[in-house]
C-alpha cells in the first residue's frame, strides 16, 4: 500500500481522479455520434428525410462491367467517329443510358402511360406503342411487367450519316409479363421469370444540343 495523508491511502485518491477523468474522456467521446448510430427518436422535421441504416438499405449494387467493341473493328471505328462529333459520347455511358431508357419504356409501356413514353420514342415507333395501348384499353385488359434483371446490354451495330447516328443493341433480361382482363382472368403471359432476348435501336442526331437517343426499332432476338 502507497502512503496515505489522514489515514486515507494517496493512491486510491489518484486512481479515483483518473478514474473520473477517464469517465469524462468516455463520455466526450461517446456523446458524439458516430457511424451509423441510430439517432434519438425525435419529433419529425417536414425539411429533412429519415434515413433508415445500412441493413433495411443495402448501397446499390456496382455497375457491371461491359464487354465493349474492339476499337480496332469496323464496329469500334464507327464508335469513335461518333465520339469525334460528340466529346461527350463513350459507347460505356451510351449503354447506361441504353439500359436506363430500356427500363423506362417497358415500364412505361406496360402502364399505358404514353407521357413518359413520348420523349423517348421516334413518331412512327410511338404511334406503334400507342396504338398497342389503345387495343389493350379497348379490350378491358391491364398489363403487368416487372423486370427482374437485365444480364446483359451489348453493342450489336452502329451507323453514322453525317452527324446522323444509329446503334443497335441487344438486350437479355428476366421478366414476368402477365395480361389481364377486364375481371383479373390471365389472357397471355405468365407470372413466372422468363428471360427475354431483345432487339432495339436507337437514333440521334449528334449536331443538335438534344442529348436524347430515341427507340426507333424494336424487336424480339
Amino acid at each position: 500500500m502507497g502512503a496515505s495523508s489522514g489515514g486515507f491511502p494517496i493512491d486510491l485518491i489518484l486512481f479515483g481522479m483518473i478514474a473520473a477523468f477517464l469517465v469524462l474522456r468516455l463520455r466526450s467521446i461517446l456523446g458524439k455520434r458516430q457511424g451509423f448510430e441510430r439517432p434519438p427518436e425525435a419529433a419529425p422535421r417536414p425539411d429533412l428525410r429519415v434515413v433508415d441504416d445500412t441493413a433495411a438499405h443495402p448501397p446499390p449494387p456496382a455497375a457491371p462491367e461491359r464487354a465493349l467493341p474492339d476499337p480496332a473493328s469496323p464496329l469500334g471505328r464507327t464508335l469513335a467517329a461518333m465520339q469525334s462529333i460528340d466529346g461527350d459520347f463513350t459507347p460505356g455511358r451510351f449503354l447506361d443510358g441504353a439500359e436506363q431508357a430500356f427500363r423506362m419504356i417497358v415500364t412505361a409501356f406496360a402502364a399505358g402511360d404514353r407521357a413518359a413514353l413520348r420523349p423517348l420514342l421516334s413518331s412512327d415507333t410511338y404511334a406503334a406503342f400507342d396504338g398497342a395501348i389503345a387495343a389493350r384499353e379497348a379490350a378491358g385488359e391491364t398489363q403487368r411487367t416487372e423486370i427482374r434483371d437485365i444480364q446483359d446490354a451489348s453493342i450489336e451495330a452502329a451507323e453514322l450519316r453525317g452527324g446522323h447516328a444509329s446503334i443497335t443493341v441487344h438486350f437479355t433480361s428476366d421478366q414476368v409479363n402477365l395480361t389481364l382482363d377486364r375481371d383479373g382472368r390471365e389472357t397471355a403471359g405468365t407470372d413466372a421469370v422468363t428471360e427475354i432476348r431483345d432487339i432495339w435501336t436507337f437514333e440521334r442526331d449528334l449536331g443538335t444540343p438534344d442529348p436524347t437517343w430515341r427507340l426507333v426499332a424494336a424487336r424480339s432476338a
